[in-house]
């Protein structure tokens, strides 16, 4: 198969895919081409992509690769096709964060962590497919192991696990968003002189961060939104 070939006939397999393929995956039916010549052929095509201003690229996600529409986009689309975002209360993700960090990890040891009964939370989170059952302790009662779905890694749109900030990066993080809070809370003071709350954005990547288990609690229970990843589909 030459290139060209090649490049097209991947272009239409992940744009039918409703989730994210792998290379190995997409190898096998090609038939005739490597793991290896399918990132090449993905890296070109993303090349091409880039050159004509087109409005997606091929994103490495949970393991595989997937068409998304350029995030800068993503206003145009809800219009489009609104959808539910998915709402995540602190308590959830900060659940959620522990678990993507120590997983796999027993419900005793997240209530250990977060002080606080977690199962209605953890129920939620395995409804919402964003958490597993990952097994069994060895230990006597063999409670149940938690860990993170592909799910996880494609709303966070995380490549692997490996992709999850470390601790210095969070600290990092905690640090950018108190100083932009402080800046709009002068913004607000300014503008409007009566010093009125103003409610902070925080993009999804970062959400997990701040709800990290060494991470310092950011005031009240809030509930932020999280949208769904926007693909081809």
């Amino acid at each position: 198969m030459e290139d060209r070939e090649r490049r097209q006939v991947l272009e239409a397999l992940l744009l039918a895919a409703a989730e994210p393929v792998t290379a190995q995956r997409l190898a096998g039916v090609l038939g005739d081409s490597s793991a290896s010549q399918v990132r090449e052929a993905v890296a070109a095509l993303n090349d091409e992509y880039a050159e004509s201003g087109r409005g997606f690229r091929i994103e490495a996600i949970a393991g595989g690769f997937q068409l998304r529409t350029l995030p800068e986009l993503a206003p145009w689309l809800q219009r489009l096709r609104p959808q539910p975002p998915l709402r995540l209360s602190r308590a959830a993700l900060e659940t959620l964060a522990i678990i993507a960090y120590r997983q796999p990890i027993t419900r005793a040891e997240l209530e250990q962590v977060r002080g606080v009964d977690v199962g209605a939370v953890v129920t939620s989170l395995v409804e919402r497919k964003l958490v597993r059952i990952a097994g069994h302790r060895e230990v006597p009662g063999r409670p149940m192991l938690y860990a993170t779905t592909p799910r996880f890694l494609e709303i966070f749109g995380l490549a692997a696990l490996s992709d999850l900030p470390t601790l210095r990066e969070i600290e990092e993080l905690l640090r950018e968003h108190a100083a932009q809070a402080e800046v709009s809370s002068g913004v607000t003071e300014t503008e409007g002189g009566d010093g009125d709350d103003a409610s902070v954005s925080r993009e999804p990547g970062s959400a997990e961060a701040d709800e990290a288990p060494e991470a310092v609690a950011l005031g009240a229970e809030v509930e932020l939104d999280l949208e769904p990843p926007i693909t081809t589909h």
